[in-house]
């Protein structure tokens, strides 16, 4: 992966009136990387793209997209990106067909055989009005045109939201195919399963403050693997030992057990288990979710400690 910055934001923040949508948020997004910025509904993606992309103008701190600043040099920053909105409003009077070649000519680019294939792919009927399209196809609009457009950096908010499984999978196979061309890509996303297939680096955003940032095996220490096991011999001692969590014995003679560790205390626990020899073993390493849930739990635990 290549160590050039595409987009960096430092300690952006964003006020409407008294209100603060955006309080500290520090992004960084190198060249051929897929950087996921995952929150719920409200903890602020969307006004932090809108500033990216020079939409509203941010009331602290900076953000800069290929070295320039997105708010004065906003238009030469658009020359070399595409975006995609998590609700896509197209003009209701022209076909999906017509819009996606005037999307593609305001970005100074053309309909091409990928163009072509991409609408196949996705199964769009471009010959309809775009009033008469579900959610699903709106998207699927905005989506062929981004993908048919020869950029650096492209900003994807919520893109996959009215997609069918099929469609996402397409979706994820052409983000691939960016990464594999050395394009940097952000994604917005709440669907955890979504970051955890295609994103190299993390970014967890809470009430306008970005917590967290990482790769996905860096975050991973933070929290516990489950593991399933069962012995010949009792497993009792377990109880005992540090980094064993919501330790389950499921039969009598203590043989067959469930319980999470402590990544970090991983290698002491196994010694024991190989004492007591193991007949089987099943680790499983956390999910993003796992992660999430974990993040927001110990944020509203502080908090309440206040």
């Amino acid at each position: 992966m290549d160590n050039e910055i595409i987009l960096e934001t430092k300690n952006l923040k964003k006020s409407f009136g008294k209100f603060q949508a955006l309080r500290d948020v520090n992004l960084k997004l190198h060249k051929g990387e897929v950087l996921g910025f995952i929150g719920p509904n409200g903890a602020g993606k969307s006004t932090t793209i809108r500033v990216i992309l020079g939409l509203i103008k941010a009331t602290g701190g900076s953000a800069a997209v290929f070295g320039k600043d997105v708010w004065k040099d906003s238009v030469a920053v658009h020359k070399n990106l595409s975006y995609v909105p998590g609700d896509v409003y197209l003009w209701p009077n022209l076909t999906g067909g017509q819009t996606i070649d005037l999307l593609l000519h305001m970005s100074g680019q053309k309909h091409t055989t990928k163009t072509d294939d991409l609408i196949k792919e996705f199964k769009l009927d471009t010959s309809k009005k775009n009033r008469t399209y579900s959610k699903g196809n709106r998207q699927k609009v905005a989506l062929i045109a981004a993908f048919s457009t020869a950029v650096s950096l492209y900003i994807f908010d919520e893109p996959t939201s009215g997609l069918d499984p099929l469609n996402e999978v397409i979706f994820q196979h052409h983000i691939a195919e960016l990464k594999k061309n050395g394009k940097s890509i952000l994604l917005s996303s709440h669907i955890l399963s979504e970051v955890e297939k295609m994103c190299d680096t993390i970014a967890i955003i809470r009430e306008g403050n970005v917590i967290e940032t990482g790769s996905l095996e860096s975050m991973q220490h933070l929290t516990r693997n489950t593991v399933a096991v069962r012995t010949k011999e009792p497993l009792d001692e377990l109880q005992k030992v540090a980094g064993v969590y919501q330790l389950k014995f499921s039969d009598s003679a203590r043989t067959t057990a469930e319980f999470s560790a402590d990544s970090d205390q991983i290698g002491d626990i196994m010694t024991l288990l190989s004492a007591k020899i193991i007949l089987q073993l099943k680790t499983t390493p956390p999910t993003l979710e796992d992660l999430f849930l974990r993040y927001y739990q110990s944020a509203d635990e502080q908090k309440g400690g206040e």
